[in-house]
């Protein structure tokens, strides 16, 4: 993907941006909060020029904490929401902002935020985030939801990554892989070592990009219906898929039945979860019906 340039404020005018917005917030993490803060410049003007937004884009920025990527983008999106659950740094994000007509500041948890009511059209707006790791999965699939952003940007563990990229059959490969993959393109972009944030992470990052297919390749029953069989089959992921059908509390399916739209699909009885394309759940979960 070809990523459109933009152009970034001097040395002079970052100096002021950051100390208006990063040297006046707290600098103590809260840990009951995930909160991690990305302090290297030039990762932070990679992360930004990822996400590639231009003057006509609307950008939302999850959990913007002490405006280390903010700086950069505001003044470059068209128009820029930042939802931020820390009071503090929400507060001092809206002071900092509170004459800047195309930036509005939120304070609140993004997993409780109508997403879909902020924006005239959220499937126009980029979404960009240094997110907590310990609520990195609630997030990816709360942005899944219908109506889904353009594209996402997001810095995730290192681990997590693997997981949402993983091939078929290893395993890394398992609900999270799936469940991203049924609904849309997944492409890990680069590894970012611990040394980038403060306080130092014991594990490394990467930053990700989700881009939602279009137009929706499932109707909105179809989806349920695919998200139950994920989660049922990967509970079980070492007990044969026949079995699981069968068996499993939440599935509890016809034994004749099952045969047959296994043999009908070419799928064999035998194989785990993990060997199973995105696609193919698709399938068998349209044949369940």
């Amino acid at each position: 993907m070809t990523l459109r340039c933009q152009h970034f404020p001097t040395t002079g005018q970052l100096s002021s941006s950051k100390a208006e917005v990063q040297d006046s917030a707290p600098s103590r993490a809260k840990r009951s909060l995930g909160q991690k803060f990305l302090v290297d410049d030039n990762i932070q003007r990679k992360i930004v020029d990822a996400l590639g937004a231009s003057s006509v884009d609307e950008v939302l920025e999850i959990g913007p904490g002490k405006g280390a990527l903010t700086r950069y983008l505001a003044g470059t999106a068209r128009r820029l929401t930042l939802i931020e659950l820390d009071d503090i740094l929400a507060a001092n994000l809206q002071e900092r902002f509170e004459e800047s007509s195309d930036v509005r500041v939120l304070h609140g948890d993004v997993l409780n935020v109508d997403l879909g009511g902020l924006f005239d059209d959220l499937g126009d707006v980029l979404v960009i985030g240094n997110i907590p790791y310990n609520i990195t999965t609630p997030i990816i699939f709360r942005l899944l939801q219908r109506p889904r952003p353009r594209d996402v940007v997001l810095m995730v563990q290192a681990e997590v990554a693997e997981r949402m990229t993983a091939v078929v059959g290893t395993k890394e490969y398992g609900a999270l892989s799936v469940g991203i993959r049924t609904v849309a393109d997944v492409r890990r972009l680069f590894k970012v070592g611990r040394g980038a944030f403060r306080p130092v992470p014991k594990v490394d990052s990467a930053l990700v990009r989700i881009t939602p297919r279009r137009p929706e390749p499932l109707c909105l029953e179809e989806e349920v219906c695919v998200r139950k069989l994920v989660r049922a089959t990967f509970q079980w992921r070492r007990k044969q898929l026949r079995k699981i059908l069968r068996d499993h509390p939440s599935l509890n399916l016809d034994v004749g039945q099952v045969d047959a739209i296994l043999e009908d699909l070419g799928i064999e009885p035998e194989v785990r979860p993990e060997n199973l394309t995105p696609e193919s759940f698709v399938a068998l979960s349209k044949a369940l019906g």
